[in-house]
């Protein structure tokens, strides 16, 4: 017995890298996978590796970014496999550059495949899981959006945005039995594919999938609304926090806040004792 015998699952951009690793892994546990991709070849090879397999699946080449498209998802899964129970939202690109150097084609192209699609290909599947008893839903998000990167303001707002998409929707879902979740996964793919062979090893794409099949598997069991990174054998939660603070007695200025800065109860700690990059654990 697979973790998701007989579920359907609609993954975006699957035809390479991260989402080809899903689709795989969701298909060998058992669920039926609707493969998109841009490219019809590589959905289509995708697919055919899946059935090659003993697996099922069916492609859809449809732009995620379009409300056509996000609707093409559904009726590709409703037509071949009846129903939809799990949709992995996870196409991306890039387009970086320093901020004074962006144009805005680039921002225009990551807000269209991060934050238009993530509208576009949810809005349709959410209706149809509202209506048919839940389903589970998994948007990526990335470091990016969580504590920045150079060259990454276009991607960073939209990764960012992804968070807050995530904690709203899964309050919406809630009482319809619709898990909502982030995953921020660190992997060597044709995005990083400047960074060392050292990374490009430890951080196999394949070692992000088991995250993907925990999250949208029963083992959760009702967790919803969390962010977690996974990378390199390591999975963490993410969550934004609120420090204690400061509260004055009464009236206060811009010196008192300062001031408090300054005794540590506005700010936490740059670094803590303990603390985690997306890479895993790091000593002081």
């Amino acid at each position: 017995m697979g973790l998701i015998d007989g579920k359907v699952a609609i993954v975006t951009g699957a035809g390479a890298g991260l989402g080809q690793s899903y689709a795989r892994a969701l298909a060998a546990e058992g669920a039926s996978v609707v493969v998109n991709d841009f490219s019809a070849k590589a959905a289509e090879a995708t697919v055919q590796d899946i059935v090659a397999s003993g697996g099922k699946a069916a492609a859809n080449i449809a732009d995620v970014g379009s409300l056509e498209g996000g609707a093409s998802l559904l009726e590709t899964a409703l037509a071949a496999f009846g129903r939809v129970d799990i949709l992995v939202n996870n196409a991306g690109i890039l387009r970086d550059a320093s901020f004074v150097k962006m144009e805005e084609s680039q921002w225009e192209a990551i807000m269209h495949v991060h934050l238009k699609a993530l509208y576009a290909s949810t809005k349709p599947v959410f209706g149809w899981m509202k209506d048919n008893g839940g389903g589970v839903i998994v948007n990526t998000t990335s470091t990016a959006g969580i504590r920045g990167n150079f060259g990454q303001t276009n991607y960073g707002t939209a990764k960012c945005g992804t968070i807050g998409f995530t904690n709203s929707l899964a309050i919406e879902g809630r009482k319809y039995g619709i898990r909502v979740w982030n995953i921020a996964p660190a992997a060597a793919t044709a995005l990083t594919a400047h960074m060392p062979d050292e990374y490009k090893r430890q951080f196999h794409i394949d070692r992000v999938a088991p995250t993907l099949l925990y999250m949208v598997s029963e083992l959760s069991g009702e967790q919803s609304g969390k962010t977690l990174m996974a990378g390199g054998g390591w999975v963490g939660e993410c969550r934004f926090e609120v420090h204690a603070g400061y509260v004055p007695e009464e009236a206060f200025s811009a010196h008192d806040i300062a001031r408090a800065a300054g005794e540590g109860k506005i700010f936490f700690p740059e670094r803590p004792a303990k603390w985690v990059t997306a890479y895993g654990p790091q000593a002081e």
